[in-house]
């Protein structure tokens, strides 16, 4: 995850890409999300779009309609990326407890 608010543009996997990619249409909105499904700061990415109301473009993995439904489901949200990051931490803690379980469960058996 990209430590300051600012720098993690130069982090993401779309820096190189052709801008007119990202700001498309339709089927080939899927071929723009797939760009972002391996990027680093996708989640830094989207919460900049959701925390700045950005309705153009595939942000973060999230296209218009995507970020319009977000904002739509939790209207009183003040900080994106903190909800995104809580998520993220609490999303990674559980990956690591069945991660421990299922070690603890192949060593016994």
């Amino acid at each position: 995850m990209a430590e300051d608010n600012e720098d993690w543009g130069e982090q993401a996997l779309c820096r190189t890409a052709d801008p007119d990619e990202l700001f498309v249409e339709g089927a080939a909105q899927h071929r723009a999300k797939a760009l972002c499904a391996g990027c680093p700061v996708r989640l830094e990415c989207l919460s900049f779009a959701l925390d700045n109301r950005i309705e153009q473009g595939i942000w973060g993995g999230a296209t218009e309609r995507d970020r319009r439904a977000l904002l739509r489901c939790r209207p009183t949200v003040a900080s994106w990326r903190s909800l995104l990051e809580a998520a993220r931490a609490e999303h990674d803690q559980r990956a690591e407890a069945v991660d421990d379980y299922t070690a603890g469960l192949t060593a016994a058996g």
